[in-house]
């Protein structure tokens, strides 16, 4: 969930004027320069502090919270398998994420993007079925979930073309993976439930945090590449490559 809206951020800056840009990203960078990731690296997280509270003029609203319609989560197969949906999901956090490494191939137009967030919070809506921990567990509620020490990686490639006299990058392909070192999760307010099936939800849910987000990972990686990368490829059709990187 960070991971994109900071990437939206990171890209939509691009956009603005020449002159805009060399303002919001700090100069162009040159890839004759043997430092130019660490150029990069400098001028993308300044992207990011000037994009934080938002740019109106560039469509871009504020970073926070990020929103995502529904994740959903199966354990175990039959009837009874359990199965969990997350609606209206609602995470804070993604504006302190920093990207603290680039790696490049400006020959090929290949990027990797290594990006930590010491703290994200989510919040959601929780529908669930089937049976956890020997007990029926179908109901709904409120869940809330804690995440520190999140790391991303991003890799995208474009192809150069030639628009009125300017190169420009098309996207051929976007892939990202991610990492949380510590998480706290619980549901509560659970619908038509007593207080102890809700303690041993909330038991089974911290205990299995990490397989539990493994559970989810396909999912979110899926929906995350495929907008930011409907995303990226619209952003790269209005912003010359030689903008922000040049020879």
């Amino acid at each position: 969930m960070a991971i994109y809206k900071v990437l939206l951020l990171l890209f939509a800056a691009v956009t603005a004027s020449s002159a805009s840009s060399t303002r919001m990203f700090g100069g162009r960078c040159s890839k004759r320069d043997p430092n130019v990731d660490a150029c990069l690296l400098r001028n993308f997280n300044s992207l990011i502090e000037y994009m934080k509270g938002g740019a109106p003029e560039l469509g871009i609203e504020e970073a926070e919270p990020i929103q995502i319609d529904e994740l959903t989560i199966a354990l175990g197969g039959g009837p009874d398998g359990y199965r969990a949906s997350f609606n209206d999901i609602r995470a804070t956090g993604a504006s302190n994420m920093t990207i603290t490494n680039v790696r490049s191939d400006l020959e090929t137009h290949q990027f990797q993007l290594t990006l930590f967030g010491p703290h994200i919070s989510a919040r959601a809506r929780y529908r669930s079925s089937g049976v956890l921990l020997l007990v029926r567990a179908s109901g709904g509620g409120d869940y809330w979930g804690e995440y520190d020490g999140v790391k991303a990686k991003v890799y995208f490639r474009g192809e150069p073309y030639t628009r009125d006299g300017r190169t420009y990058l098309k996207l051929v392909q976007l892939k990202l993976d991610f990492t949380v070192k510590d998480i706290q999760m619980g549901v509560e307010n659970l619908h038509n439930a007593n207080s102890v099936l809700q303690a041993a939800l909330n038991l089974f849910i911290n205990t299995n945090a990490q397989e539990l987000l493994k559970e989810m990972k396909p999912e979110l990686k899926r929906d995350l590449a495929e907008k930011m990368a409907r995303f990226l490829d619209h952003i790269l059709q209005q912003i010359p490559y030689d903008d922000w990187v040049v020879d």
